[in-house]
């Protein structure tokens, strides 16, 4: 897509910089990629912009929280999580990268006596989110063999892109989200949603968390940000505060994600 004229550009902003600035006050660290350099020292370490995992945050958080493997099984480990699942329906995907973070993934470990055994590393500490890198990135562009497109918002734990955020200027249908936007993305960048946890659509005033497969009418407000009821200013606010803290996003994606095969298809259910 191309990039919105100065005056649609300046009203996205009075949506998305108050949204950037929630992160940060929750934790995130931000980084700002609409003029992002490529390679090992770049700005994301993105050898190209068709990689949806940020590699080495990756690698890194891998070898954090196994420490008693060698780094052959962390290389393995990466590659299982990362590797192509292109011949597979996006759900399916997203089914098989979602197992592997919550049961962890399991690789073959070469012993002292040189036979192999399975091993299980994790990618994600469930139990300490404190433990895990948290990035929020804006302006990110993705590309697939015929297009290229721009996210908002994404919100990656250890280098894998588990929040996508699409968010619409304030006097903007929230809908046109998901119609123009959203639907769009999962045509023409489907890679970018094999590990996605969920789906956040806003412009502000109205909000609304789906999954990758929820057709509009299954996208749902997020009415409180805790058991007191308490609400944000405006609905934006409430959804990130109620969702997205470090620990209630691995408590959300660990606990209340669940899968179904339907007659007519295979559906994600948060």
């Amino acid at each position: 897509m191309n990039p919105p004229g100065p005056g649609r550009y300046t009203e996205d902003q009075l949506v998305e910089q108050p949204a950037i600035a929630l992160f940060e006050e929750l934790g995130w660290v931000h980084v700002n990629a609409m003029q992002e350099t490529l390679g090992p020292a770049g700005t994301l370490g993105r050898d190209n912009r068709a990689d949806v995992f940020l590699n080495q945050r990756l690698h890194a958080a891998i070898e954090r929280l196994n420490p008693e493997f060698p780094a052959e099984a962390v290389e393995l480990a990466v590659r299982e999580v990362t590797k192509s699942r292109a011949a597979l329906h996006y759900a399916r995907a997203n089914q098989e990268i979602y197992k592997l973070l919550r049961d962890r993934v399991e690789v073959s470990v070469r012993q002292p006596d040189g036979s192999s055994l399975p091993e299980k590393l994790s990618i994600i500490d469930w139990e300490n989110p404190e433990n895990n890198e948290f990035l929020l990135v804006s302006q990110l562009w993705i590309h697939s063999d015929l297009y290229h497109r721009r996210a908002d918002l994404v919100g990656f734990v250890n280098g894998i892109p588990l929040v996508f955020i699409e968010l619409k200027a304030s006097h903007k249908n929230l809908k046109n989200a998901y119609d123009e936007n959203l639907s769009d993305y999962r045509d023409t960048i489907p890679h970018l949603f094999d590990a996605n946890g969920f789906i956040l659509l806003s412009n502000g005033a109205e909000s609304k968390v789906g999954t990758i497969t929820s057709d509009w009418e299954f996208f749902s407000e997020w009415k409180k940000i805790n058991s007191e009821g308490e609400q944000g200013v405006v609905s934006l606010e409430t959804v990130i505060r109620g969702m997205c803290t470090k620990e209630r996003l691995l408590d959300i994606l660990e606990n209340f994600v669940a899968f179904q095969d339907l007659p007519s298809r295979f559906i994600k259910l948060l």
